[in-house]
Parts: structure tokens; sequence; C-alpha cells
């Protein structure tokens, strides 16, 4: 036997006897109420809650250098909440921490969420001095689920510096969904394209089809309308869920990840239209008043990762799309996922929170795990 068999039989026996990559470990948060709605860092109500006065003044030691990241920084905390009670959870020294709150301040701060006039249960987008939220209730769409007429777009002007205090004006507007088009209770989301703000939300076309659209100004001049500028072929399987909006495959170009029905799809905008950049089945999307997926950068490369229920929202996937899309990693879950999912940390350090429908909030870890 050549000097190669034994140090060849010697790396197969290291190989099987080496220890598998640690799974993810769940627990569940201890908390003294049953949650019902979460919120995560960056949102509104994590926003208003660190603003609030609501919190200690001092951070937790370790707190900083935990957070999601830098677009997180002014609220790197989730909020959950309950009938009986609700909490802020923060990441410190690898712990998630609870800071409890009352629940009806928590709601108090949300109901800002839903300005007048919008549709019920439904959440607003922020950017800057702009603001978009569905309006018009319709149920059109012919399945009874109830949508909106159109999309609202305030957006408040500048005002020259005076001595004499004077309202700031807002430019309001309303765009429709399209030809037998209604726009569906997804929340919108804004997205920076060439430098501006624009608009993401979701349509339905009849009781089966959906689609993502993208409204924008229909020019660079001041005072040009808004308008549906593009809007991805319409997919099959019920009202579609905006899962995340980033550079999910590090190319400098942010995408939008949907859920239609059990099926995922990552699309990418150019020139004018949205091109379909990945697709897998097997996943659950959030309902209007949910988000079930959250992002986050497990390796620390600087490319999000999103993580978000199966089908059977019996387990949470973290899924890359770097180089093609690849599940990371999959975690089972105590319970069925119900109502969020948000990440607080960055690295193997991060922590993902998911309420579990029977308002129980199950904590993800990942240190351990092979790279």
């Amino acid at each position: 036997m050549s000097e190669r068999g034994p140090a060849a039989l010697l790396l197969a026996l290291l190989f099987l006897t080496a220890p598998a990559a640690a799974e993810p470990s769940v627990t569940i948060l201890d908390l003294p109420f049953r949650a019902k709605a979460m919120r995560g860092p960056g949102s509104e109500v994590a926003v208003a809650v660190a603003t609030s006065g609501l919190l200690p003044l001092a951070r937790p030691k370790g707190a900083a250098a935990d957070r999601a990241s830098p677009g997180d920084e002014e609220a790197p905390l989730v909020v959950v909440w309950g009938e009986d009670g609700g909490a802020a959870l923060t990441l410190a020294e690898g712990q998630v921490r609870a800071t409890l709150l009352g629940s009806e301040a928590i709601e108090g701060l949300a109901a800002a969420e839903t300005p007048r006039g919008a549709l019920p249960g439904t959440r607003r987008a922020l950017s800057g001095p702009l603001s978009a939220y569905l309006t018009g209730p319709t149920r059109a769409a012919g399945d009874g689920a109830p949508s909106a007429a159109g999309l609202t777009i305030r957006e408040r002007q500048p005002v020259a510096v005076s001595a004499d205090p004077k309202p700031v004006p807002v430019a309001t507007v309303t765009v429709p969904a399209g030809p037998d088009a209604v726009f569906s209770r997804e929340r919108p989301h804004t997205v920076r394209i060439c430098a501006r703000t624009a608009i993401l939300a979701a349509t339905r076309q009849g009781a089966e089809a959906s689609s993502l659209v993208l409204v924008d100004r229909l020019g660079e001049a001041p005072g040009v309308p808004w308008a549906v500028i593009a809007r991805t072929p319409p997919q099959p399987g019920g009202p579609l869920s905006i899962a995340g909006v980033a550079d999910f495959s590090g190319t400098g170009q942010m995408q939008t990840a949907t859920v239609t029905g059990t099926n995922l799809q990552l699309w990418s905008y150019a020139n004018g239209a949205f091109a379909l950049a990945a697709e897998r089945t097997g996943f659950a999307g959030g309902d209007g008043e949910t988000a079930l997926a959250a992002s986050l950068d497990l390796d620390r490369d600087g490319v999000p990762d999103l993580a978000l229920p199966t089908a059977d929202r019996a387990s949470l996937a973290v899924l890359g799309f770097k180089g093609g899309l690849a599940e990371r990693a999959r975690a089972a879950l105590p319970g069925t996922a119900g109502f969020g999912v948000a990440a607080l940390g960055r690295g193997e350090a991060v922590r993902l929170l998911v309420g579990l429908a029977d308002g129980r909030v199950a904590v993800i870890a990942f240190e351990g795990r092979s790279r």
C-alpha cells in the first residue's frame, strides 16, 4: 500500500467522526403576557418607543455592538404587545432582554401607523418628508377581502426660514392601482431609485392574481404626477406579500422579495421593468397586518439574507441569494409562526424573534454554526 493510502483513510475517518454543524438553538422568551403583535428594528413603533421616554436612558452594556445594522441605530429594538402587556426587546451580551411596558402605551403609539382616512388595519410607509398609505376601501377583488382603490402619497414641502411660524404645506395625491386592479392590504414600502424615493405596493387583479407594482413620478421635473410605472406579471395564488426590500444579491441594486401563496420570488428592477431573479416554492407570507419575514446579515459580508417561515409555518428558514438562491439554515419552531418575525444583531450573534400563533415569542440563535 502506498504512503497516501493510510493518510487518505485517516482523513476519511476524521471526517466521519467530526461533530456535525450545530443546529440553530430555539428557546422561548420569558414574558408575563401573551403577545399578538410585533414590530421590528427601525419600524415606526420601535422608533416611537425608543424616543417616547418609556425606556431607561442608559443602554444595556453591549447593546451598541449588537445592533442589527446602521439603519437600525435609531431604534435597535423589537416591540411586542398583547392584551395584558407589552415589552421592548433589546440584545445585549448575547441575550435578548425585555423591558416591560404597558400595552395601552404601545397601542397608543402604534395608532399612528394608520393615518386618518387610511384603509382600516393597514400601516403606512415613511421616508423623510414622504408618507404613503392605502385609501378607498373596496371589495372589488371579488373574494370579499378588503382592498384599497388608491395609494395616497403625502409629501411635506420646503418652507422658507422665517421669524413667523407658518404651517408646513403638504402635497397630497392619490394614485389608482390601474385598470381592473385594486391595492391589496399589504403595507407599502419605500425604495430609493435613481436618487429619489419611490414606492412598492401590491395589487390584485381579481380573486386569484396579484402583482408587485412600482409607483414613481413620471419624470424629473418638479410637480410631475405620480403613477404606477412598472408591474410584475400577474402571479397566481392569492394576495402578494412583500417579504423584504434590500440588495439581496450583493450587486448594488435593490431587490424585492415577495411571497404569493407559497411561492417566493425575488424581483429586480431596471429600465422601467421588473425581472424575476430567483424563485422557490414552500414558504409563507404575511397577511397585510403581519410581517412574517426579516432581513439579516448572517455572515457579516454586507449582503442581507432573508428569514421567513416555511409553508406550514412550523419552521423558519434563512435564505441567501448571493450567487444563487440557497437555504443557509433552518430551525424547527415550538409552535406555528403567527404574528411576526424580526432580527436583532448581526452575524452569528444575531437573534431571530418569531411570534408564535399561541402568543409566545421564540428566540433563534446561530452561534456555533459551521460556515
